[in-house]
């Protein structure tokens, strides 16, 4: 059986918004990130810890290579390198302070899925979302 479509989000420090391919080494995964792939779709936000503005474009997996666990932690987050091209620029931006105030967790809404994974927790990583959130930030490319 074939693996269903999935999307997914990076966030992460990006240093050049216009690049044409992007590398991200050891990125934490959570929330079925670990299950990325070379062909998904991924839209990628600039964190803004490091002074991003949120989301800029959507890519197109190219390489996924797993991080090996270190094996004196006993616990840890399993983490890849992945390699993007970007296929798509945003035409409307789209940043925490966007989704802040959607904070009914079981509300369904893909601000409260984006809010909820991304923002809950300062970390950068890579996460995989809804069908209805990636048609929600599908609408901001």
């Amino acid at each position: 059986m074939p693996k269903a479509e999935t999307a997914y989000v990076i966030k992460a420090e990006v240093e050049d918004l216009g690049a044409a391919t992007f590398v991200f080494t050891a990125q934490k995964t959570m929330y079925g990130g670990k299950l990325i792939a070379v062909g998904d779709r991924i839209f990628l936000i600039a964190s803004e810890n490091a002074g991003g503005k949120g989301l800029f474009a959507r890519g197109v997996v190219e390489a996924v290579t797993a991080v090996a666990r270190n094996p004196r932690l006993e616990r840890q987050t399993p983490r890849v390198s992945v390699q993007i091209r970007r296929s798509a620029k945003v035409k409307a931006s789209l940043g925490r302070a966007d989704v802040r105030t959607f904070c009914t967790w079981d509300d369904g809404a893909p601000q409260t899925e984006i809010n909820f994974k991304l923002y809950r927790q300062a970390t950068d990583k890579i996460v995989g979302v809804t069908a209805s959130t990636a048609k929600f930030l599908d609408s901001f490319l």
